[in-house]
């Protein structure tokens, strides 16, 4: 299911862009130019050219066009009665020979338009033989990209000693899209893209419904799969030729990629690392799975893993922890490498600074991961404990032991780090696992997985975790309550709601993170402004964020209250006021109090008392996190006592609530609501429990003839 990623293959390192453009895409209907394809694609040939790529172009349609114009020619000089005679095939040398200089004069006008140079090079199958040839060319091109001159190549079918050029496939290269990859590989170029009429390679001919497209191709994997249709009806090798010639320079070291030339922006997007048509690289093999595996078989494959990861011993489980902690640490480049393509990806998408600012991973984070997953490996062994002892009856004793959920799936939000917390905790709880994250995330989320799951002993097997990468695939994972466990979805309400109204799996979780404090009158004010200042600004895209402070109505006549706007606004939070605070404070008012913000942004209102301040956090908040900031104890347990909410702290920051800083090793996420964990959700939240019986032959029989004890038996440690 995980698919190679475009930028990892190739476009940091990308100068010299090789580019073929076939007959389809070259020509319309009838043979004549497609002026507008063509046009455009001079365009961004043109463009990338002034960009500083080294830009070659390979081009068919000469032989197509020939015959154009030849037919134009030969009806124009045929008498009526020699029209009514079988017309002849015209040759296809002599229409290269008239085609080329055609299609030539048209690039030369075009290229001329946008201050561009163009040359003209014709070569044949035989000069490669000559190595004195090869060294010329190579010089020659060389000269002519230091000089921004756009070198276009094209067999001289005019001249070629081959039989007939539609039909003989012999020789060093066989058409024009052998031709773009010898070249490719011969002036050492960093890409190969090969324009078609269609999006890329599909599974079966691309008129089937059926057919689906290969984002990337995995020779071991595709290449008894495909059914090819059609050869190109206008130019000479189609579909076939293109793959051979693709697979050829792939497994030379050159990436190369088939797409259409119908969509202007295509060469572009592939440079900006983005998934069109199919991919051929000689690492795909290694990034993606040879074999397709649907919802059921992951979730089938995790549940098997997970059995067999149960099996091992806790010293054998606690050493993958290890091994997935020290396989973070030394691949920490590799991620941050990833990582930073997926943020420079946001960035220009123009994702908010929040959203951004979640996806980012410091070698600080990696590190901080690290030791997390090693807090959780030094835990007690959560599985298989013994958590009530009874003796049913004399020699017959009931145990009541923890014992893993099962299997789990987990959609989470682009937080690469959530991936890492929640896959250890899936290995520590004994579990299996499917993940599927936020796409901003993708390339972050797929190394991350890769490390781990490199981590895993062949033993249990990397299937344990299972990657989900398309939206597409949530749908049939819903729907399989007989294999999956529980769904924690970790995002919006509409999101957790969504889930939760299309599936039969039980759903734990939360949809927002609108944590309050309320700051009493009889409050510390140093105090108040760490825990406020703490509570907005250490981490603002935390779900655990304050996202609401309320303020005693009596710290208005003291300047509390404008000290503690002043110490947000210094430190560039944005306000927003309930009805009181807005007139009190002169801010704008905030649209809803139902609002996680999730940047400096936050929302402050005035209360009467810890009473109003509680029946705001009931009426406004969403059960998360809440605190109270008061030197009176009184007001202190009331406070805890009645605001019902999954975390409650009194005089401490609301980033406390986080399963690692609890002590919990790590967290999946939290949980507002009641059943079957709450708060912060660690180990112990992805347990269930199971009874286990230990008799010496005693049978029930109506209950006669048993004494039942139900004794309680200490548990030793």
């Amino acid at each position: 299911m995980a698919e190679l990623d475009r930028s990892r293959a190739f476009a940091k390192d990308v100068k010299r862009i090789v580019v073929k453009v076939g007959t389809a895409v070259v020509t319309g209907k009838g043979g004549r130019l497609a002026l507008g394809r063509l046009g455009a694609l001079c365009e961004q040939l043109a463009e990338l050219n002034s960009d500083g790529f080294e830009v070659i172009l390979v081009s068919s349609g000469a032989v197509g066009l020939g015959r154009q114009r030849l037919r134009y020619r030969q009806l124009v000089n045929s008498s009526f009665a020699d029209l009514q005679k079988p017309q002849s095939e015209l040759d296809g040398k002599a229409c290269a020979g008239v085609g080329q200089s055609s299609l030539m004069a048209y690039y030369e006008t075009m290229f001329d338009q946008l201050d561009v140079t163009a040359a003209q090079l014709l070569v044949n199958d035989s000069s490669f033989r000559d190595k004195e040839f090869r060294k010329q060319l190579n010089e020659t091109v060389k000269s002519m990209l230091d000089l921004r001159v756009i070198p276009i190549f094209n067999e001289n079918d005019a001249i070629s000693t081959r039989r007939a050029p539609y039909q003989d496939s012999s020789g060093i290269f066989w058409d024009n899209d052998s031709l773009a990859a010898l070249l490719a590989l011969e002036l050492k170029a960093d890409l190969l893209i090969l324009l078609s009429d269609v999006e890329g390679l599909y599974t079966g001919p691309p008129s089937d419904p059926d057919s689906k497209l290969i984002h990337t191709f995995i020779k071991e994997k595709h290449q008894d799969e495909i059914t090819f249709g059609d050869k190109s009806r206008l130019g000479r090798g189609g579909m076939t030729a293109k793959v051979k010639a693709a697979v050829n320079a792939a497994y030379a070291g050159i990436p190369v990629i088939i797409t259409s030339g119908y969509a202007a922006e295509n060469i572009d997007k592939v440079l900006r690392g983005m998934r069109v048509g199919t991919l051929f690289h000689q690492d795909a093999r290694l990034w993606a799975p040879v074999t397709d595996s649907n919802a059921r078989d992951m979730a089938v494959a995790a549940r098997e893993s997970s059995r067999k990861l149960q099996a091992l011993s806790s010293e054998d489980r606690r050493q993958i922890l290890y091994s997935v902690a020290d396989a973070l640490e030394a691949n920490e480049k590799t991620i941050r490498d990833e990582n930073e393509l997926d943020v420079a990806a946001a960035q220009e998408a123009g994702l908010e600074e929040s959203l951004v600012a979640r996806l980012v991973m410091t070698p600080a984070k990696i590190m901080s991961l690290a030791a997390s997953v090693r807090k959780l490996a030094d835990m007690e062994d959560p599985i298989g404990r013994v958590l009530k002892k009874t003796e049913v009856a004399d020699g017959l004793v009931l145990e009541k032991t923890s014992s893993p959920l099962g299997v789990l799936l987990i959609v989470f939000e682009s937080r690469p780090d959530a991936l890492v917390q929640i896959a250890s905790l899936a290995i520590r709880s004994g579990n299996g696992l499917l993940l599927k994250g936020g796409k901003e995330a993708r390339r972050s989320n797929s190394i991350l997985h890769k490390v781990i799951t490199d981590a895993i002993p062949e033993s249990v097997g990397g299937k344990l975790i299972g990657l989900v990468t398309s939206r597409e695939e949530i749908p049939d994972l819903l729907k399989l309550d007989d294999v999956i466990d529980l769904v924690i979805p970790r995002g919006s309400n509409k999101l957790v709601s969504q889930i939760k109204n299309t599936t039969k799996i039980p759903v734990l979780g939360h949809a927002d993170g609108i944590c309050h404090v309320y700051i009493d009158k009889a409050c510390n004010m140093d105090m108040a402004k760490r825990i406020v200042s703490d509570a907005k600004l250490d981490y603002p895209a935390a779900c655990n964020a304050m996202e609401t402070l309320l303020v005693h109505k009596d710290l208005e006549q003291n300047a509390v209250l404008n000290e503690l706007i002043f110490a947000l606004q210094t430190n560039g939070v944005t306000l927003y006021g309930g009805p009181r605070a807005s007139a009190i404070l002169n801010i704008p008012e905030a649209r809803t109090f139902k609002h996680e913000y999730c940047s400096k942004s936050c929302t402050v209102e005035v209360v009467d008392d810890v009473y109003g301040a509680i029946d705001h956090i009931h009426g406004h908040g969403s059960a998360h996190t809440d605190c109270i900031v008061t030197e009176d104890p009184e007001v202190a347990e009331l406070f805890l006592r009645q605001v019902d909410s999954a975390a409650v702290f009194h005089n401490a920051s609301t980033r406390f609530s986080d399963g690692f800083r609890f002590g919990l090793g790590a967290e999946v996420g939290i949980s507002t609501g009641r059943i079957h964990a709450r708060g912060p959700v660690g180990v112990e939240g992805l347990l269930t429990t199971r009874w286990i019986m230990r008799g010496n032959g005693q049978v029930v029989d109506g209950d006669n003839g048993i004494a039942y004890t139900h004794q309680d038996i200490p548990i030793q440690a």
